[in-house]
C-alpha cells in the first residue's frame, strides 16, 4: 500500500462529492475548504455553475484573519447561514470534501444548522 496521505484525501473527496451529486436534485452545495491558516465555506449552485454565498476567515469585517480554530469555524458557519438566508436559500447539501467530520468541520456545520440551514 503505497498510498500517500494526499492520495487518500483526494479519493475520499471524490467519493463524498460523487455521492452528493447523485442525490442533489438541484439543491445547492455547501462546500468547505480548510487550510493550515484559514477556513472558508461557499454555497455553490452546480447547475448554473455560480457561487451564491461565501464566507471566509480572510474577510476583514469578520475579524478572523489568520485564525483557523474551532471558534473561527463556528463564526464562519454562522456567517454563511446568515448570507444564505439573505440569498433565499434554506436547504443545501454539506460537502465536507475530503475532510473528516470532526473538530473545525463539525463546528462549522453545527453553526450553520443553528443559523437556519437545513442539511
Amino acid at each position: 500500500m503505497a498510498n500517500t496521505k494526499r492520495e487518500l484525501f483526494l479519493k475520499r473527496r471524490l467519493r463524498v462529492r460523487n455521492k452528493i451529486k447523485a442525490m442533489s436534485n438541484g439543491r445547492l452545495r455547501l462546500s468547505v475548504h480548510r487550510s493550515s491558516k484559514n477556513i472558508s465555506a461557499q454555497l455553490i449552485d452546480d447547475v448554473k455553475g455560480v457561487t451564491v454565498a461565501a464566507a471566509s476567515t480572510l474577510e476583514k469585517d469578520l475579524g478572523l484573519i489568520g485564525k483557523n480554530n474551532v471558534e473561527a469555524a463556528a463564526k464562519i458557519g454562522a456567517a454563511i447561514a446568515e448570507r444564505a438566508k439573505k440569498a433565499g436559500v434554506e436547504e443545501c447539501y454539506f460537502d465536507r470534501g475530503g475532510y473528516i467530520f470532526h473538530g473545525k468541520i463539525k463546528a462549522l456545520a453545527d453553526a450553520a444548522r443553528e443559523g437556519g440551514l437545513k442539511f
